[in-house]
């Protein structure tokens, strides 16, 4: 027969025995507060390297701030909260508002204040773009959604510059080092923000195949007012100021400067249908939207559209290399911060013989990227400087679509792999990793997929054959010091000396293009064990395999020992 429950003597109970079930050990302190310039000897001997010394006061702080806790933070807070589009106000007016967490306008100010979008064209001087791409990894690696208005903003200026009239008005906006987030008319505003506008439904990369349309007001050609009617598929950062968009006039595909408000404070008919829900790059707002007779003023030529935009397509190609080295060195400090602080079976992780090998492989794809990355950035600096200046010209028109490709290629595996040193921690929205992953697919597709960067490559060795004479000539500056990469530069020769099928091979050739050219760059930076261990594992027999498949011989723990980050 059943008795009472409190029938039963249970005894007296200790709630402070029970309660205790568990020690909190063996989980890896936190990566916050620290230097995230000071501990990247890649990037420090890169920007030194590169011409920008005179820089690093301004990116030791900047690297203090980016590695703070609260920065962290802002990062985690705007991806949790994402942007919530509102297209009335309470009233019931059209107002097209996308609003953002607070922390998002925070890294968005500290971005602008910084000058990420400014410096590098208002204080010109050598070494000015080095300097730019170090601020930017710095400030990628805490959080990359918010990047994309900070480098349309950076990368409009010169397709602005094409119309004196309209440089005059926005270009004093446009580089001030100010973040005024305010749904308010432009000419209210001191500080301004650009976006782009480029892919329509049916068009994709194929913008010549755009519909919309744009009419005179009054006269016109370049810097006069047109209305816009006609959609965008793509458009991010809904909330910038203005926006560079194609659309076709009576003398074909031409570009437009597209505000959000009118001169006069009415609001601009460029009316957002919904935001994109995407896999990655959620701080970000990406948006369709609608041309219902929206004010734009001609940018450059008509007919030009495609030159005129590509001034800032060029410059945001260069950001999704550097967003991407960025994604990669957070992946691997995280890897490491990780392995550092973590026992199994008896040793620390970063002990164990197999982890070494991958996390030294890891860090290896980071001194890849970073080096040809401030390669370019260097070419822009002396391209700039100096409008005769071919060789850094042609170095370009090869070396960003060639870096583009391979460094966004390569960063989602390289995501994952570093993912699963983490275990289960890295795939839990707790622990940065899982962001990381999701947004290293982005910049692959962004400004031009995969396929689009291998024609672009295949199209600048048809117009402009002597593009290949500098990638070679620029090859030839580490000749002879490793006969596997002298091996693998003669293979690359062959490849252009048959030329058939090569859009089918195109792919490939742009692999080998990058990669000899990575491995040519550690060479000149002259640490041998940096350079001997990436000629071995991509160039050499080990090619074409897995992380952390590393060759025998090699000097691991200094490879490791860059990685760290504290």
């Amino acid at each position: 027969m059943n008795r009472p429950i409190d029938a039963i003597n249970t005894g007296p109970l200790n709630a402070e025995t029970l309660a205790s079930t568990h020690e909190v050990f063996n989980q890896a302190p936190a990566l916050e507060d620290y230097n995230a310039y000071e501990t990247d000897t890649a990037l420090r001997e890169g920007v030194r390297r590169h011409g920008a010394a005179w820089a690093e006061p301004m990116l030791l702080a900047h690297g203090a701030r980016t590695g703070s806790a609260e920065v962290i933070r802002w990062g985690f807070e705007a991806n949790e909260f994402k942007p919530q589009f509102h297209p009335h106000d309470r009233q019931g007016y059209r107002v097209d508002e996308v609003r953002y967490h607070e922390s998002y306008h925070k890294l968005m100010a500290l971005g602008l204040e910084a000058g990420l979008h400014s410096r590098a064209w208002a204080e010109p001087k050598p070494g000015a773009h080095v300097a730019r791409a170090a601020m930017g990894y710095l400030q990628a690696q805490a959080e990359a959604g918010h990047g994309c208005p900070l480098t349309m903003t950076f990368a409009s200026v010169p397709s602005l510059r094409l119309t004196p009239s309209l440089a005059r008005e926005w270009l004093p906006k446009v580089l001030a080092n100010a973040y005024d987030p305010r749904n308010v008319p432009h000419t209210e505003k001191q500080a301004l923000t650009i976006g782009m506008g480029m892919t329509e439904k049916q068009g994709g990369s194929d913008v010549r195949a755009n519909t919309t349309r744009a009419t005179p007001v009054g006269a016109s050609g370049s810097g006069e007012a047109y209305e816009l009617i006609g959609h965008k598929w793509f458009t991010s950062a809904p909330m910038c100021d203005a926006f560079l968009m194609l659309a076709q006039s009576a003398g074909g595909l031409s570009c437009f400067l597209v505000p959000r408000w009118r001169p006069d404070g009415s609001k601009n008919p460029i009316q957002v249908q919904r935001l994109k829900n995407k896999v990655g790059n959620v701080a970000n707002a990406s948006s369709e939207i609608e041309m219902r007779g929206a004010l734009g003023w001609m940018v450059g030529e008509e007919g030009r559209g495609v030159p005129a935009i590509i001034e800032m397509v060029a410059m945001t190609r260069f950001d999704c290399m550097m967003g991407s080295s960025a994604g990669q060195r957070q992946a691997v400090a995280q890897a490491i911060n990780h392995a550092a602080g973590r026992v199994a079976f008896g040793k620390t992780l970063i002990d164990q013989p197999l982890m070494r090998n991958v996390l030294a492989d890891l860090q290896l794809e980071v001194e890849g990227s970073l080096a040809i990355t401030l390669r370019m950035a260097e070419a822009l600096d002396k391209s700039l400087a100096d409008a005769g200046n071919e060789h850094e010209k042609l170095l370009l028109r090869l070396g960003l679509p060639a870096g583009k490709y391979w460094i966004c290629k390569r960063t989602p595996f390289h995501a994952y792999e570093a993912m699963e040193c983490l275990g289960g921690n890295g795939v839990t929205e707790d622990f940065i990793m899982a962001r990381l992953y999701r947004e290293a697919p982005i910049n692959a597709i962004w400004e031009g997929s995969g396929n689009v960067q291998a024609l672009d490559m295949l199209r600048a060795l048809g117009k402009t054959p002597a593009v290949l004479e500098v990638w070679f000539a620029e090859l030839a500056r580490s000749a002879g010091a490793d006969a596997v990469l002298d091996r693998a530069v003669a293979n690359l020769k062959g490849e252009f000396s048959d030329l058939s099928n090569a859009e089918y091979r195109a792919r490939h050739v742009v692999d080998q293009l990058a990669l000899t050219l990575q491995a040519s760059l550690l060479v000149q930076a002259g640490n041998t064990a940096v350079a001997e261990a990436f000629i071995a594992s991509r160039l050499g027999e080990h090619g074409d395999r897995n992380y952390g498949t590393l060759p025998q011989g090699l000097d691991v723990d200094t490879i490791i020992a860059r990685g760290r980050a504290r």
